[in-house]
C-alpha cells in the first residue's frame, strides 16, 4: 500500500522524500514499481473494458444490474456489487431524461366513449390477448413529430406504431392497422387507450370492429389507467429522443425504427420480464 501511495503522489513529491517519510527504501520502491501488476488489478481492468463494451453495445442505457446480466449472458465472472462499485468509480451510468410537457390527448368531443373494461390489468398470460395504445411528441427543427404505439401487455412489445407531423385519427389508425397485419390476432382482442379523440373516432372504432376487437378506455384524466403505454413514452425519451436533435419526421422515424424495433423489441432486458427482451420472453412462452 506504502509503494502505490509513493507512486501516486510521485508527480507531486520527489520520491526519495516520500520513501523517507514512508519508511521505505528507494530500492524497494522502484524494485516494486517494476514488477508486472496484481492478477487482481489486472482481472479489475479487464472487466472495467467488458463494462465499458457492454454499456456501449446497449446504447448506454443500462445501469449495473442490466450489465451485471449482460456479462453473466456472456459467462463473465463477476458480482453485481463489483459492476456497480467499478460504474461508479469510472462515471459509468444510465442516461438522464430532460422534461418536456406536451398535450396529446384531446378528449372534447362528441364521440361515443368506451368503459374501462381492462381496469389496470396490466398483467396478461397471453400475447395478442390485450393491447395498450397511445400517442406522444418528439421533438425536431422543424416542429413536433407525433409517434403512436401500439404494445401487447403479455409481451410489452411494441407491436405497432407510427409517426406523423399531425395529430390526426389517421397516425393512430396507421399503428393499429401495421399491429393487425404483423400479429393478425385472433377476434376477441380488448384493445385499451385514453379518450382521445383519435381512439374515439368513427374510423378507428370501424377497424377494431372489423376485427372483433372490444375497446377500452382510460378514466377521464386518469393516465395510470394506461400506464404500460406511459411507461414506455418515459423509456424512450429517458434513452433516445431527450439526447437526440432530429432535423425532421424521416431522420426521427429512421431513429425510432433502429430503437424500437432492433433494439426495443429484440434486445433491450425489461425488469417486468424477469430481465428479458420482448422477443426472448415471447419465445419461452411457447
Amino acid at each position: 500500500m506504502r509503494f502505490a501511495f509513493i507512486g501516486d503522489h510521485q508527480g507531486e513529491f520527489p520520491v526519495g522524500l516520500l520513501c523517507h517519510v514512508l519508511k521505505v527504501s528507494r530500492s524497494g520502491y522502484y524494485a516494486w514499481k517494476g514488477r508486472p501488476p496484481a492478477a487482481q488489478t489486472v482481472r479489475r481492468g479487464e472487466l472495467l473494458e467488458q463494462i465499458r463494451e457492454a454499456h456501449a453495445e446497449n446504447r448506454q442505457v443500462y445501469g449495473s444490474p442490466k450489465i451485471y446480466l449482460e456479462l453473466d449472458a456472456k459467462g463473465i465472472a463477476c458480482s453485481v456489487n463489483t459492476v456497480a462499485k467499478l460504474m461508479r468509480q469510472n462515471g459509468i451510468r444510465s442516461k438522464a431524461a430532460k422534461r418536456f410537457v406536451v398535450k396529446t390527448t384531446d378528449s372534447r368531443h362528441d364521440h361515443p366513449v368506451a368503459e374501462n373494461t381492462l381496469a389496470r390489468e396490466f398483467y396478461q398470460d397471453k400475447p395478442d390477448t390485450v393491447w395498450a395504445a397511445d400517442i406522444t411528441y418528439i421533438p425536431t427543427t422543424q416542429g413536433w413529430v407525433y409517434l403512436a404505439v401500439v404494445i401487447d401487455l403479455c409481451t410489452r412489445m411494441v407491436v405497432g406504431w407510427a409517426t406523423a407531423r399531425h395529430l390526426r385519427a389517421e397516425l393512430a389508425c396507421d399503428a393499429l392497422r401495421m399491429a393487425l397485419t404483423q400479429r393478425k390476432p385472433k377476434k376477441g382482442l380488448l384493445h385499451h387507450s385514453d379518450r382521445g379523440v383519435q381512439y374515439a373516432s368513427a374510423e378507428y372504432r370501424s377497424i377494431l370492429a372489423a376485427h372483433g376487437a372490444e375497446a377500452s378506455m382510460s378514466r377521464r384524466g386518469n393516465c395510470y389507467d394506461n400506464a404500460v403505454a406511459e411507461s414506455f413514452f418515459s423509456i424512450v425519451k429517458r434513452e433516445l429522443t431527450h439526447h437526440e436533435n432530429y432535423a425532421d419526421e424521416v431522420e426521427a422515424h429512421d431513429s425510432l425504427f433502429d430503437y424500437i424495433e432492433i433494439f426495443y423489441n429484440r434486445k433491450r432486458r425489461h425488469s417486468t420480464l424477469g430481465y428479458r427482451s420482448p422477443a426472448e420472453f415471447e419465445k419461452h412462452l411457447k
